[in-house]
C-alpha cells in the first residue's frame, strides 16, 4: 500500500504559501467562534477530541456496539467552518445507525490554498484505513466538504484504500462556477450564490486550474466508486453540479443516487433536521448506512471494484 499512497499524493499539486484573510472573512469566522461558545451546535453525548493523523478530529460515537465509520468533511465554502457545525447530523447517525462519525478540521483558504484541506482530509483517511479492524467506512461531506469528499474518494481509490459507501450533501463540485442553476436559482437559494463562490472558489485555487479534478470533481474520474448517495434542493444554485456529478456516476456503471428534493434549502440536513426536506435525507443516509453496516456485518464484500 505505501507504493499506492504515494501514488495517490503524487497527483496533488505542491503546497503553497497562502495570504491572511480579508477582513469580511475574519468577521465572520469570529461570529460562527462566538456562536461555537454559545453552545449552537453543543450536542449530548459531546464528541471525544483527538489528534487523527495529525489533525484535530471528533469523534461521534454510538451507545451501542460500533458497526461502521463515516468520516464527514464540513462545509463553509473552503474558507469556514468546524466540525462542530456537524454535531446534531453526525450525533443522529451515530445513535441511529451504530456508526462513529469522525469530523475533522482541515485547513481553510486563503490561509492555506488547494490542496491542503484535501491533504488534510487524506491524511485522516489512511490513520482510519490503518486501524484495520474490518469496520466499513463511509465518506461524507457537505457543499464545499461535498467536493472534498468526492475528490477524496478519487485519491483512496488510487492509493487502494477501500471506501464502502459515498454521501455528497449540498456537493460543491465544479469550482468554475459556470452551472446555470447559479442564474435559474438565484432566488430560491438564500445560503449561497453565484457571487460567494466565485469569491471562495478564488480564495481557495489562487491562480491554479478551477478544471482540476482534484479541486473541481466533476472533472475526474469516478473509476473505482463506491456506492453513492448524491442529495441536492431543487432550488439550490449547486443543484446543476449535483445533476452533472450524478450522469457521470451512472455513466461511469457506479451504484448511485440523487435525491433532488423540492423546497429543501442548502445543507438543510446538516442545519437542522427540522427543516424542510432534511427528514427524507436523513432517511436516505440511514438507508445506506444501514446496508453497508448489515452487508459488512453478513461477511459481504461492500467496496466497489477496482478500476479496470
Amino acid at each position: 500500500m505505501p507504493s499506492d499512497i504515494d501514488a495517490a499524493l503524487a497527483l496533488l499539486p505542491a503546497e503553497r504559501a497562502g495570504h491572511p484573510a480579508p477582513s469580511d472573512l475574519a468577521l465572520r469566522r469570529e461570529g460562527m467562534d462566538a456562536a461555537q461558545a454559545a453552545g449552537t451546535w453543543t450536542v449530548d453525548p459531546p464528541p471525544e477530541e483527538v489528534q487523527l493523523g495529525g489533525r484535530r478530529t471528533l469523534i461521534f460515537r454510538p451507545q451501542a456496539p460500533i458497526l461502521g465509520r463515516v468520516l464527514h468533511l464540513h462545509g463553509g465554502a473552503f474558507r469556514l467552518g468546524t466540525p462542530e457545525m456537524e454535531g446534531p447530523l453526525a450525533t443522529a447517525l451515530a445513535a441511529r445507525c451504530g456508526v462513529e462519525v469522525i469530523a475533522p478540521q482541515y485547513r481553510l483558504a486563503p490561509e492555506a490554498p488547494f490542496p491542503a484541506g484535501l491533504r488534510d482530509a487524506f491524511a485522516v483517511l489512511r490513520a482510519l484505513a490503518e486501524l484495520d479492524d474490518g469496520l466499513p467506512l463511509i465518506v461524507s461531506g457537505d457543499s464545499a466538504g461535498g467536493g472534498l469528499a468526492a475528490s477524496l474518494t478519487m485519491l483512496a481509490v488510487r492509493a487502494g484504500i477501500p471506501i464502502a459507501g459515498l454521501v455528497l450533501l449540498s456537493p460543491w463540485l465544479d469550482l468554475t462556477v459556470s452551472a446555470p442553476s447559479y442564474a435559474a436559482n438565484a432566488a430560491t437559494d438564500p445560503m449561497f450564490s453565484r457571487d460567494s463562490a466565485a469569491s471562495g472558489a478564488e480564495l481557495y485555487l489562487q491562480g491554479l486550474d478551477a478544471r482540476h479534478p482534484l479541486a473541481s470533481p466533476l472533472f475526474g474520474s469516478v473509476a473505482g466508486f463506491p456506492r453513492t448517495l448524491v442529495s441536492v434542493g431543487s432550488g439550490e444554485v449547486l443543484a446543476d453540479d449535483a445533476r452533472s456529478f450524478q450522469e457521470k456516476l451512472v455513466a461511469g456503471g457506479v451504484d448511485s443516487e440523487l435525491s433532488d428534493i423540492p423546497g429543501m434549502e442548502h445543507v438543510a440536513v446538516v442545519r437542522s433536521l427540522a427543516m424542510p426536506g432534511s427528514t427524507e435525507t436523513f432517511e436516505r443516509i440511514v438507508h445506506l448506512v444501514h446496508d453497508i453496516t448489515v452487508a459488512k456485518s453478513a461477511g459481504l464484500d461492500v467496496t466497489a471494484s477496482p478500476p479496470a
